[in-house]
């Protein structure tokens, strides 16, 4: 009994090769005799140890094949002798330079260090790791701790390529093996000496090498013979036999050029003997074949030359094999048919035999079916096919897409069955099957197949039809559909209803930027979800934001889309318009102003600007103020807070040219010259450009005044740094430093005048307080350091003095927690000053400091004894309407007069009595603007609302007076017509409020209703004249732009032929476009709807409309005397004409000045194209067409007869035929006898048990049965 193990064929090579030639070649026979042995093909593994008796085990298989196993990491030891060694001079071994060095290696390599020191104070270096890690790290070793040496050895030039080797990997092997550097001259170089660098055993090594290499190639030759090509095949031999031979036999490298590339030439490569020996055998071989060899030509129809060739031309080699006569096929692409044998004599009616018998043992054959039954007849996976070529492997069917014919071609024996089968089937299928196509525009192609194929698979199903949509590279709008007639009538019905369905519907993609797909969507899509709502039947896509994509997708009925799409744009426009940005840098000071009482000022201005304003934090050292919106709004909301700070101080910029490679010295350390600068000059910003940018100019905002005084500084400073600067540093308490400065830096000008030193005092954030910075030339440093050390000197001399103040002026001194006490003690050096209690009746004031301050607080507190003497209360009478406005925002302008003149102001009591007192310009609640003007005031009328009380010095208060009747508004009325009103106003009322805030009044336009020409402007006198002329300036603008619309207003109609239409319109509308830029007109065609479908409409300047009238005509006039002609050109050259993405028929369009129309797909006639333009360039351009359809169809007739021999070979596999080409039929697999499983009561292993085949790793119980496998080594 016989046992069957099915393995592949392909596994089992090896054992096959092993089996004698007769076996080979014999049907499998049922006896065991011929068939190999389980364990001669499948031998035991070795056992670990020999036998007990000392008896070594046979050798097998396996022991004779299995190397044993190696690692793959090695160690070498490296030896530095003391006289090489780099670093000889460390103190501790294991420091320094070369520690880092082997570090660096370790690193670089992968490799493993150990370094050791010898007797002899070499160096030794054991290198683990990897073979080729350990190589680099030799290499980097002998490199970086050996000192270097240098040789050079001089071979012939010709042999350096040799040493380099097949892309360098010979010298790359050669420097990691002698651990050196070899630098080889560039082919261009005439030098034949290469350059070795490296330790003088390694230089010895190279150098060895080299000759080696240079040796070895001195004895090699190169030979070439020329050969006539006809005689190649003799000495190749059949199937390269012959010449393998020879090269066996003479060790020479013998090169014959392949059949395919014409050269004659032979090249013989190897030693000189060998290649002499080559030589003359193959010139043997040419010169008896040319002697006893003759010809023979036959005719042989060139479709039969194929069978000739044979696969590969394995049948060509065939004959050479059997017959010893070369066959000589003519190529390709020559028409020739005439086959040439080439042999001996007696030899050549075999070959003619074998030649004309290859020839006619295949034919070809065509069956008529329809193109689109195709799919059909080869069936699911080519099911019904497989059932015809399982029978008949060797005929091969050919389906042409696009052709009714079906090719087969295969032995002349099997294709008369083949026919009939292939007919049978065709009639059977076109008797119970039918087709339609439908056209459906390609756009919905999508929508009819449905997500995943959900649409189409249920027609499909439903149906039991095939569906054929045609992909979207095709851009066809034809739809097939096959199967059973009612179904494809059912099917067909139904497409096109979802088809219909769907031309209603619109996919429109809207180009907006990503940046703004967030803020469409809004938080939590709340945006989008109203937008949604608004639009219900639209489907809105928002890309992937990983996608980084700006289309955004609309689908839905046509009229709702373009709805949306109108509106989203008008979203996103609304968008960009206010996303425009500003920054305004305004003096950190007045942000509290710019904000107003619980943020009034700024909300007024953002809802009546509609901006966004964003200040900063109160911790943060940024000026600046960020307004967001549209343009024209952040412009006016940008001058009104300008308006403001200039409201609160007269703000100016400056710039001053100073070398930047002065700035740094200027700033100095961490800023404190310049911040001196800043602080001495009343807080005016000064800015210098970006370190390194070069530019020389800083930039100085600020109060005029101090502007001035700051650039005087700065250019000082600048002066005396680039003469020589002198620095000295000084102590003192900070409570000194307000009387050292004096006020209004009195004390210090007196010293910086009288010296023309710098004195810097530290500001709030520096670390030291006491510390007193003095820069200059060094004689005024020197001098100005001496003074300032004397009045230091003086300040810490304490005294204490006492003065005479009159009880009645007390309060003044002791009121608002003693305010002003304390003003006078930060001023003059911390002055303590004691008043005597209240109820003491005492006028003994006590002053307790330094002596000099306490003489200069005495002086002043008397000033303001004398001030207070010489008070006086006056009264101003202002109506209550205008108290409000007198104020101005915050009390601002009261407190202004106040500061200024040194007065007191009180304000009356409002008649509603709601409103407080108001004390010194300080109000409570929100200030607004009145609108009312002025009315003379009666002086017998006086009501106590309307006076102002005034209390201070008789002629301070008079100019105070003087102050407040200035800020009282008064109204003036300019005569604007009433049109232009509205334009006056602005969108919003943006314009009125730009000049409101530019102009700082108010400006009444009257009720429409009024129909009045009449506007008020009221504001403060001095502003009055300037906002008139704007206004009317205003009115010129408006009446030149009114008179500019009437003249762009006139319209001109064309009557055009609709058909020119598109003609004027152009690809993309360039020429239209270009017509309505170049005359600055607008050129609107009809509708579709419109009744008069051949008018055209012009509007603008009249000289302008008449001019583009006549572009059109002559576009018009031109189209008319153009003519269009049919002509037919073969459909199978359209392709090539029309070009790749049409540059071919773009290009002639071009060149001949005419219109090119190629029939769609599905037209009924194929070959019809349409040529339109004028008549002389309709026939030059027809001309050309057909010479280029001539030139194309002799390329497609030649290489459609290309591919008749260039069909693939049948599907049939190779490996199911035998050497003769015959059927093996189906393998038997891999036979073998006494198997384990066969033998006793063993079976076949189980392939699911864990024990007979075991998981790696896992655990596996003990047991004493014997495995059929052998014994188990885990």
């Amino acid at each position: 009994m016989s046992s069957v193990a099915v393995l592949t064929q392909e596994s089992f090579n090896e054992h096959r090769s092993g089996l004698v030639a007769e076996q080979a070649g014999a049907e499998p026979c049922s006896s065991g005799e011929a068939l190999p042995t389980y364990k001669d093909a499948f031998p035991p593994l070795p056992e670990k140890a020999s036998s007990p008796d000392g008896t070594q085990e046979p050798a097998n298989a396996w022991t004779s094949k299995i190397r044993p196993l190696k690692s793959s990491v090695i160690t070498q030891v490296f030896h530095v002798p003391l006289e090489e060694r780099k670093y000889k001079d460390i103190n501790q071994f294991g420091e320094g330079d070369q520690a880092k060095v082997c570090v660096d290696i370790m690193h670089k390599t992968g490799a493993h260090l150990e370094l050791s020191m010898a007797k002899d104070q070499g160096l030794s270096i054991m290198v683990s790791g990897k073979l080729d890690a350990v190589m680099k790290a030799r290499k980097e070793i002998v490199s970086r701790l050996q000192t270097q040496a240098s040789a050079t050895v001089a071979i012939p030039k010709e042999h350096h390529r040799f040493v380099i080797g097949k892309n360098g990997e010979k010298l790359q092997e050669l420097e990691l093996k002698t651990a050196t550097k070899i630098q080889i001259p560039r082919p261009d170089d005439p030098s034949n000496h290469i350059k070795i660098s490296g330790t003088k055993e390694g230089l010895e090594k190279a150098k060895h090498e080299i000759l080696l290499i240079s040796a070895e190639q001195d004895k090699r030759a190169v030979e070439r013979v020329n050969i006539d090509k006809v005689y190649h095949p003799f000495i190749t031999g059949a199937y390269n036999k012959l010449v393998g031979e020879m090269m066996h036999e003479t060790g020479a490298r013998i090169n014959v050029p392949p059949p395919s590339v014409n050269k004659t030439e032979i090249v013989i490569t190897g030693e000189k003997e060998q290649v002499a020996l080559a030589v003359a055998m193959i010139k043997k071989i040419y010169e008896e074949k040319q002697k006893n060899a003759t010809t023979i030509a036959v005719e042989v129809k060139k479709s039969q030359h194929k069978y000739v060739i044979g696969p590969k031309g394995n049948t060509l080699q065939e004959i050479l094999e059997k017959t010893g006569v070369s066959v000589e096929i003519p190529p390709p692409d020559s028409s020739s048919e005439t086959v040439i044998l080439r042999g001996e004599p007696d030899r050549l009616g075999q070959a003619l035999t074998e030649v004309y018998a290859k020839a006619n043992s295949y034919t070809v054959s065509s069956v008529v079916a329809p193109s689109w039954l195709h799919r059909f007849i080869i069936g699911k996976k080519g099911q019904n096919l497989a059932k015809i070529t399982q029978q008949m492997p060797k005929v091969h069917i050919e389906f042409t897409e696009g052709e009714d014919r079906i090719t087969l071609e295969g032995p002349t024996k099997d294709m008369q069955m083949v026919q009939s089968q292939m007919e049978a089937i065709v009639t059977d299928l076109i008797s119970r099957m039918d087709y339609t196509e439908i056209i459906v525009d390609p756009k919905f192609h999508r929508h009819l197949i449905g997500k995943g194929g959900a649409n189409i698979n249920r027609i499909k199903d439903m149906h039991k039809v095939s569906v054929r949509i045609p992909p979207d590279n095709e851009k066809s709008n034809l739809i097939r559909i096959e199967g059973d007639p009612q179904g494809v009538q059912e099917a067909s019905k139904e497409l096109l209803e979802l088809a219909s369905r769907m031309e209603n519907e619109r996919t429109k993609d809207l180009i907006i930027e990503q940046r703004f797909h967030r803020a469409i969507i809004g938080q939590k899509g709340e945006k989008i979800k109203d937008v949604r709502d608004k639009f219900p039947e639209v489907i809105i896509n928002f890309p992937d934001p990983s996608a980084k994509s700006d289309i955004v997708q609309l689908r839905g009925p046509r009229n709702e889309v373009e709805k949306c799409s109108k509106f989203m744009a008008k979203m996103v426009a609304d968008m960009v318009e206010n996303g425009f940005s500003v920054s305004v840098p305004i003096f950190k000071q007045f942000h509290k102003n710019i904000i107003g009482k619980g943020g009034a000022n700024i909300k007024k201005i953002r809802e009546e600007t509609n901006t966004r304003i964003d200040l900063p934090a109160e911790n943060s050292n940024s000026e600046m103020i960020v307004i967001t919106g549209k343009k024209e709004n952040c412009e006016a909301a940008r001058v009104r807070i300008l308006a403001i700070q200039k409201e609160l101080a007269n703000i100016t910029e400056m710039e001053v040219s100073i070398p930047s490679k002065l700035h740094n010295s200027l700033i100095g350390s961490k800023g404190r010259f310049v911040r001196s600068i800043m602080e001495e000059c009343g807080g005016v910003h000064i800015h210098f450009p970006t370190e390194g940018s070069g530019i020389d100019t800083v930039t100085i905002r600020g109060p005029a005044e101090e502007v001035e005084k700051a650039k005087k500084q700065l250019l000082s400073l600048a002066e005396e740094k680039q003469t020589k600067s002198h620095t000295v540093e000084l102590k003192a308490k900070p409570e000194y430093h307000k009387f050292l400065i004096g006020k209004g830096g009195g004390n210090i000008r007196k010293v910086r005048d009288s010296t023309g030193a710098r004195i810097i005092f530290p500001t709030v954030d520096d670390e030291d307080q006491e510390l007193i910075t003095v820069v200059g030339t060094e004689d005024a440093v020197r001098e100005a350091q001496k003074e300032l050390e004397e009045l230091i000197r003086s300040l810490d001399n304490v005294v204490e003095d006492v003065m005479t103040v009159e009880t009645k002026h007390h309060r003044y001194f002791v009121a608002r927690r003693g305010q002003v006490l304390r003003d006078i003690a930060d001023e003059y050096g911390g002055v303590m000053v004691s008043f005597p209690r209240t109820g003491t009746n005492s006028d003994k004031v006590t002053l307790k400091g330094a002596k000099d301050c306490v003489e200069a607080a005495k002086k002043r507190m008397l000033e303001i004894i004398e001030d207070l003497d010489a008070q006086v209360t006056m009264e101003c009478v202002i109506p209550q309407k205008f108290h409000r406005s007198i104020m101005g925002p915050k009390g601002s302008r009261i407190q202004a007069i106040t500061r200024d003149h040194n007065v007191q102001i009180k304000f009356p009591e409002r008649l509603d009595a709601a409103a407080s007192v108001q004390e010194n310009g300080e109000a409570n609640g929100e200030v607004l603007v009145t609108e009312e003007a002025a009315t003379p005031v009666d002086p017998a009328a006086h009501k106590k609302c309307d006076i102002i009380m005034l209390s201070g010095r008789k002629e301070r208060c008079e100019a105070a007076v003087e102050a407040l009747k200035a800020l009282v508004p008064v109204t003036t009325e300019v005569e604007v017509p009433f049109e232009l009103h509205r334009y006056i106003i602005g969108q919003k009322g943006s314009g009125i409020r730009k000049m409101m805030d530019e102009f700082e009044v108010n400006i009444q336009v009257p009720a429409p209703e009024l129909q009045s020409d009449i506007i008020s402007i009221t504001g403060l006198a001095n502003h009055l004249d300037r906002a008139k002329d704007g206004l009317l300036e205003r009115v010129k603008e408006l009446t030149a732009e009114q008179e500019d619309r009437s003249l762009r207003s006139f319209k001109l109609t064309i009557t055009v032929d609709p058909k020119y239409h598109p003609k004027i319109i152009g690809r993309k509308g360039a020429i239209i476009t270009n017509i309505r830029t170049e005359h600055d007109v607008n050129i609107q065609f009809p509708d579709k709807n419109d009744e008069n479908q051949d008018q055209i409409t012009i509007t603008g300047y009249e000289h302008k409309a008449t001019a583009a009238k006549d572009a059109i005509q002559a576009i018009v006039d031109e189209l008319e005397e153009m003519i269009s002609e049919d002509i037919t050109l073969d459909a199978r050259v359209h392709a090539r004409i029309i070009g790749a993405r049409g540059k071919g028929i773009r290009r002639i369009m071009d060149e001949f000045k005419v219109d090119l129309r190629f029939p769609v797909p599905g037209a009924a006639d194929p070959n019809q194209v349409s040529v339109t333009g004028r008549p002389e360039l309709v026939d030059e351009a027809i001309d050309h067409l057909l010479n280029l359809e001539e030139e194309y169809m002799a390329d497609v007739i030649e290489n459609e007869s290309k591919m008749t021999y260039m069909k693939p070979p049948g599907d049939r596999s190779a490996s199911s035929m035998d050497d003769g080409g015959r059927d093996r039929g189906p393998s038997k697999g891999f036979v073998v006898r006494e198997a384990p499983w066969q033998t006793g009561t063993e079976k076949a292993p189980d392939m699911s048990s864990s024990e007979d085949f075991p998981s790696f790793g896992a655990p596996v119980a003990a047991t004493a049965k014997a495995s059929p496998w052998g014994p188990k080594r885990f």
